[in-house]
């Protein structure tokens, strides 16, 4: 231990952060920016059709009649109707078990218009849209996915030391929620650390232990199969079982499937109508089928489902729950890590406070600088410490003008180019990479205005770009249209940009002063020029 208990506890706080916390920066400004990923696919793709409303019934009508025509002689049909945000679009999915001389599996995967019943078009905008964001905060985008996975394990695992210590440092932890003096350099920084880490406390707590129960698996394999006596097959059927996964075999006897309409109207009559989220049939067209409807789901991701004999709509299993308390608990950290069932307003809440735990992560990188400056002010900067600060400018304000490119990327790069989507991620890391050596040209307070005045005015961009760029996607349509959607992405980058003129004007009004002109302002009794002597 390094002196007391406490003191170690800041040791290992202090520097489990610093030594991480660039990647775990990009991680929390990835997931968070990518929480909204289906409204940043729709900005992404302005030419695909918007997404129309339908009730349960009717999209099971329409996705049966595609399945019917194009999914003839599979074993497995799957039905998604819309479902707000997170499927905007009718989706279908079919498989077909391999020919007995060979052969590949073949499958179907197609989004429908609920107005036609037909496929709806490939986008002429090919992009990674916001789900490529949102992948990049567990896979890390250009790593091979193994080594992401294990390596956004182990990061999560520090966060998580650090979120434990840092509550143990705190020891006035209420009282640091209600503290903040501004500009008053190093204590400014540190009253914002604390104030960002308690607000968002009990988020950041879930998210990152939840983050750790996604990972398990890749940490922990073999403790999951070891009770198994290592049989990964013997494992698999407890797990089927466990959850509830409906096993038959074909019989081989065509039988005619039976009309979804009494299914459905039974599975409402049990949980209500606008209960359910999607309908799976095993063997469609055999004496064996099955009809599976599934409840919508909560926090967990685990739903409830009722199994119908798929000949004469006979309920064979209304199970409600899973019979594995276990699975139930990780699937519903799960859930609450993903927030996919989460309404507007507690959306929002996820996104403030991924943007919170971002503020964390940035303004303890910060005062770790701004408190190893306070303390020998007139001494050269070594290279470590000037390595860390490079890396705090180009992380914190350039990976957000490297998202920016990334958008306007999206607006600017032809639509013919080959590789497309690829060349938007390209061209956001290559501008963020620029931006991690921009500060070691200039000195840091340049550094850091300058790059803060580039953020806004890569993200103020973005809005007058759509408008030079598209016909009907921009401001000037969607605003009188009500389209939320569309409208909240340009407003949200506007947002974005301001925010940065702030801080480019704060940065601005900041002058760096020596220790000897601390020493006089004390001696003059300048309390308050004092302590704004180190930021």
């Amino acid at each position: 231990m390094i002196g007391s208990f406490r003191q170690s506890m800041t040791w290992l706080h202090t520097w489990a952060g610093l030594v991480v916390c660039w990647i775990l920066y990009f991680m929390f400004v990835t997931g968070t920016v990518g929480y909204f990923y289906t409204e940043i696919d729709r900005w992404m793709q302005p030419d695909r059709p918007v997404a129309m409303d339908a009730s349960f019934s009717e999209a099971v009508a329409v996705g049966r009649a595609h399945l019917e025509r194009e999914g003839a002689g599979a074993d497995r049909w799957f039905i998604n109707p819309p479902r707000g945000r997170e499927i905007p679009h009718l989706r279908t999915f079919w498989q077909k078990p391999a020919a007995e001389d060979g052969g590949d599996i073949q499958r179907g995967n197609d989004e429908l218009d609920m107005r036609t019943g037909e496929t709806v078009p490939e986008s002429v905008r090919e992009t990674g849209g916001g789900q490529t964001l949102y992948r990049m905060h567990y896979i890390l985008h250009y790593l091979n996915r193994d080594i992401a996975y294990r390596l956004v394990g182990i990061l999560t695992l520090i966060m998580f030391i650090g979120m434990v210590t840092g509550i143990v440092v705190h020891k006035k932890i209420f009282k640091d929620f209600f503290t903040f003096r501004f500009a008053k350099g190093q204590r400014s920084w540190l009253d914002m650390h604390n104030l960002f880490s308690v607000t968002s406390l009990p988020f950041q707590l879930m998210i990152t232990y939840s983050g750790l129960i996604f990972m398990v698996t890749t940490w922990m394999p073999l403790v999951a199969i070891g009770s198994y006596n290592f049989d990964t097959e013997k494992a698999a059927e407890v797990i089927s079982e466990a959850t509830g996964e409906v096993s038959i075999e074909a019989a081989g006897v065509p039988a005619e499937l039976v009309a979804f309409e009494p299914v459905i109207a039974r599975a409402e009559q049990a949980w209500g109508d606008d209960s359910l989220m999607r309908m799976e049939v095993r063997h469609p067209g055999d004496a064996n089928a099955r009809i599976i409807v599934y409840r919508k789901e909560n926090a967990s991701r685990v739903p409830a489902r009722m199994v119908f004999d798929g000949v004469s709509g006979e309920v064979l299993d209304g199970r409600t729950d899973y019979v594995s308390t276990p699975i139930v608990v990780a699937a519903t950290f799960l859930g609450l890590h993903e927030g996919l069932f989460a309404g507007p307003v507690l959306r929002w809440l996820y996104f403030l406070s991924g943007l919170l735990g971002t503020a964390m992560i940035a303004t303890g990188a910060i005062y770790w600088t701004a408190k190893r400056r306070n303390k020998n002010p007139d001494e050269p900067e070594g290279r470590g410490f000037r390595f860390v600060e490079c890396l705090n400018i180009g992380t914190v304000v350039g990976l957000p003008i490297g998202i920016a490119a990334y958008f306007l990327a999206n607006r600017l790069l032809p639509l013919g180019m080959e590789n497309r989507a690829e060349w938007e991620v390209h061209v956001m890391f290559i501008v963020w990479g620029l931006t991690l050596l921009y500060p070691v040209l200039r000195s840091r307070v340049e550094a850091w205005r300058e790059q803060a005045w580039l953020a806004a005015a890569a993200f103020a961009a973005i809005p007058v770009v759509n408008v030079l760029t598209t016909d009907n996607a921009h401001l000037l349509v969607t605003l009188p249209a009500g389209d939320w959607v569309l409208a909240g992405f340009d407003l949200t980058a506007i947002a974005a940009a301001v925010l940065f003129v702030v801080a480019a004007l704060l940065i601005g009004r900041y002058r760096p002063r020596s220790h000897q002109s601390v020493e006089a302002a004390a001696e003059r009794g300048d309390a308050t020029a004092q302590s704004s002597a180190v930021a």
